[in-house]
């Protein structure tokens, strides 16, 4: 039951590319929340600061440039928000990813990992349930 060579070195390449694609994911989203943790240290050093109406020297590339401190604090706020948005999505895509890389290999799609957290308003009506 031998089988053709040339769709066995398809297969794997397919499985090959799939697996590349699943790492630089991860890589991504370490990247991202390397990046996170970072500008969530600075943020809480700004917070520190006893002097909350002066300035502070921001690095834009490389390039320092003193802005108050008030609009770093916006501006790393938003840069926070958009980071966590971003690793969120990747995250997603990483699963979707994960299970394509599974079913090229013939193995199950993961169980429990499609799972989503429940809103505020769904754990109220569970507490209220839950309470009589």
């Amino acid at each position: 039951m031998a089988r053709d060579p040339a769709f066995v070195l398809r297969y794997l390449a397919e499985v090959e590319e799939l697996a590349e694609d699943v790492l630089a994911a991860r890589q991504q989203i370490v990247d991202l929340d390397v990046k996170r943790n970072r500008n969530r240290e600075a943020l809480r050093a700004l917070h520190k600061d006893p002097e909350p109406d002066g300035k502070a020297m921001v690095c834009f590339g490389n390039m320092f440039v003193e802005l108050p401190k008030s609009r770093t604090k916006e501006m790393m706020q938003k840069d926070q928000e958009h980071l966590d948005e971003e690793i969120n999505k990747l995250r997603k895509e990483l699963r979707v990813k994960v299970n394509r890389l599974f079913e090229a290999q013939g193995k199950s799609e993961l169980k429990g990992f499609n799972l989503n957290p429940m809103t505020p308003e769904e754990m109220k009506l569970i507490n209220r349930i839950l309470e009589g």
